[in-house]
């Protein structure tokens, strides 16, 4: 394990890394780390991983959702804005589909607001904001070795920080709060109640050998996005991954957006069915936005309706009602398409498979 985190640390220039086995007890450990807790607001995505929402909840703090940009997928610096109230402590930072969120605009609103910030680059190996990888550029960063990711050892994760403190509080979350080399270094054990988040030695060996390979795998799936984003940039219904301009991505699977209204209003799942059954798969959504989960529509995540119900957490006025977050939902319910075909090891003659599909399906559709 530390062999692994040394490479890390060297590769991205950060201080402090620590490996776990997962990236969700990464974002536990972080919002821990971090002293949230009962009383406390997190701002997280709607359209993402259950366990952003989840991770504040185990620590009593309360998920506030905040719309993300339609063309990325990631938060909107001016929903972020629009969500934080005086409960407001932090604000949780997906980088979705290896697409660096607005960092320029959440730094902003985490300096104004005195908020701390834990990015979410489980997606995002390799990804940069103005020329620094992503999760070393706010409080805490948590990285996944999970199997579906673009580098992985079956499982795992890994969180990063510049802060000795957070670094040392993060190393005592990992190992149920234990203090194996010695005294306590500092005074604050708030949240010290610990857990087994150790990663093992054979996935740390594996994950050592994959974060090697990161750049070369990488520039592949570059050079595949960009293929297939030429071949279908005449296809006026679809619209390619932006990126951003002072960002490089590292595209964790192909996101499109379908405009239905430039195919003659075809549905989308109609879309769907017609391509699939040119051999290639595409999927339709992403993921539904949490806050119309059962637990967030109950407000209940534990017995008697905690953390919701705590005496901390009642003058909060939180809305999870459908409409929340419009982006999102037509992101999910009208918009998103999903192609995984753009990583190892697909070929140039894989890409042009999907390109030919997508012409002769919607050749003709266009108004």
């Amino acid at each position: 394990m530390r062999a692994l985190e040394e490479l890390f640390r060297q590769r991205h220039k950060v201080e402090h890394a620590i490996s776990v086995n997962s990236a969700t007890s990464g974002l536990i450990m972080a919002v821990g780390a971090l002293g949230l807790g009962f009383g406390d607001e997190v701002i997280v995505s709607p359209y993402t991983m259950s366990a952003c929402a989840m991770a504040p909840l185990i620590y009593g703090a309360i998920p506030v959702f905040a719309d993300v940009e339609l063309t990325t997928g990631s938060l909107s610096a001016e929903a972020v804005a629009g969500a934080i109230t005086p409960r407001t402590r932090a604000i949780l930072v997906v980088h979705q589909f290896g697409i660096p969120a607005d960092m320029d605009g959440i730094l902003d609103i985490a300096r104004r607001h005195d908020l701390k910030i834990i990015e979410d680059c489980a997606q995002a190996w390799g990804a940069s904001h103005r020329g620094r990888p992503v999760g070393t550029i706010g409080d805490i960063g948590v990285y996944s070795f999970n199997v579906n990711k673009t580098i992985q050892s079956g499982e795992g994760g890994l969180c990063t920080t510049r802060d000795a403190e957070l670094a040392y509080r993060l190393q005592l979350l990992r190992n149920h709060a234990e203090s194996v080399v010695g005294p306590a270094e500092y005074p604050n054990l708030t949240n010290m109640v610990g857990f087994n988040f150790r990663m093992t030695e054979l996935q740390a060996a594996v994950a050592c050998e994959q974060l090697r390979k990161l750049d070369a795998l990488n520039e592949k799936r570059t050079e595949l996005v960009d293929y297939l984003t030429q071949g279908i940039k005449s296809v006026a219904g679809f619209e390619p991954p932006p990126g951003r301009a002072e960002c490089h991505s590292t595209y964790y699977i192909y996101p499109l957006r379908y405009l239905s209204e430039r195919f003659r209003d075809v549905p989308r799942a109609e879309m769907i069915r017609a391509i699939n059954a040119e051999g290639i798969l595409f999927y339709q959504g992403y993921t539904r936005p949490l806050y119309r989960l059962p637990l967030f529509q109950r407000r209940e995540a534990f017995k008697n309706g905690y953390p919701w119900s705590a005496p901390e957490n009642r003058e909060g006025h939180v809305s999870y009602a459908p409409g929340l977050c419009p982006n999102a939902e037509t992101l999910y319910f009208q918009q998103m398409v999903i192609n995984e075909h753009i990583r190892p090891p697909q070929r140039r003659e894989d890409i042009d498979d999907i390109i030919a599909a997508i012409h002769k399906v919607t050749n003709g559709w266009e108004r």
